[in-house]
């Protein structure tokens, strides 16, 4: 059994997916929580240019096209330095083509006394259930679905509609290396389009071609909880929307943007 999405290789930019990273789209195809969190640990390891604490407040992920369970070739440099704010980037490969291209603001942060009215309030997080939500469909139990230990408050992925779930990864990112709070958070971010779909899977397909995130602070811990809601119109396009949270409270939003369409 794998016991991790990736498995380094003899070079430190190439990574050999496991069959852990398959999504619910087709067979040998990953769902993109992993290879977004793979890009994200590529930007954690940037040096930074900036004055202090650096904060990854907001990341891009753009989808190319689809990700093969093969191998991942990940290059990340910083494009616009600066000492109070960079912009980063990354890149994932698969046979010599680009399939996921990634940028984010590195702000810094330093304490800061502010005026009451702007004091920050951090909504609360949800409390979480004591155990594992259950599956009936063997489907949602393989690949990364399977990887992730989810904890439904409301809604589940065999229920269309909204959705509040805690989850965390049960297995690293990359094999032999602990995952940062990051790395979860930008893994589990790209759920809120399946864990709020409001169309059969069977029947449609609503694929998303994006991932942002606005974090007003670094997320903290193993476990992060997703509030997810999807809005869809009726030309075929879309928007999956989350609210994220850690154990201490909210951390920031996400949104995807969705393609729709009856599968043929």
């Amino acid at each position: 059994m794998d016991d991790a999405f990736y498995r380094p290789t003899g070079d430190p930019s190439v990574f050999e997916s496991t069959p852990l990273t398959q999504g619910p789209w087709g067979a040998g195809l990953q769902h993109a929580g992993p290879p977004s969190a793979l890009l994200a640990r590529a930007i954690e390891a940037l040096p930074s240019t900036v004055a202090g604490e650096p904060h990854l407040a907001r990341l891009t992920v753009e989808i190319l096209g689809a990700v093969p369970v093969a191998e991942l070739t990940v290059t990340a440099a910083v494009v616009r330095p600066g000492r109070s704010v960079e912009l980063v980037e990354a890149t994932a490969a698969a046979g010599g083509r680009t399939v996921l291209t990634a940028r984010g603001w590195r702000i810094r942060r330093t304490p800061l006394d502010l005026p009451r009215p702007a004091q920050p309030r951090i909504e609360p997080a949800p409390m979480r259930p004591s155990a594992a939500t259950p599956f009936g469909d063997p489907a949602w139990r393989a690949g990364y679905l399977g990887a992730v230990e989810w904890r439904f408050i409301s809604g589940h992925f065999e229920k269309p509609g909204p959705a509040l779930v805690w989850a965390r990864p049960k297995v690293p990112l990359v094999a032999g290396q602990a995952m940062s709070p990051m790395q979860r958070l930008v893994a589990l971010a790209d759920s809120g389009n399946g864990l709020s779909r409001v169309l059969d899977m069977a029947t449609w397909w609503f694929i998303n071609t994006d991932l942002t995130l606005h974090l007003h602070r670094p997320p903290e811990g193993e476990w992060m909880c997703v509030r997810a809601r999807t809005t869809l119109s009726g030309g075929g396009t879309g928007v999956a929307t989350t609210l994220l949270y850690d154990e201490h409270g909210a951390v920031g939003h996400g949104a995807q943007a969705l393609l729709v369409g009856p599968r043929t």
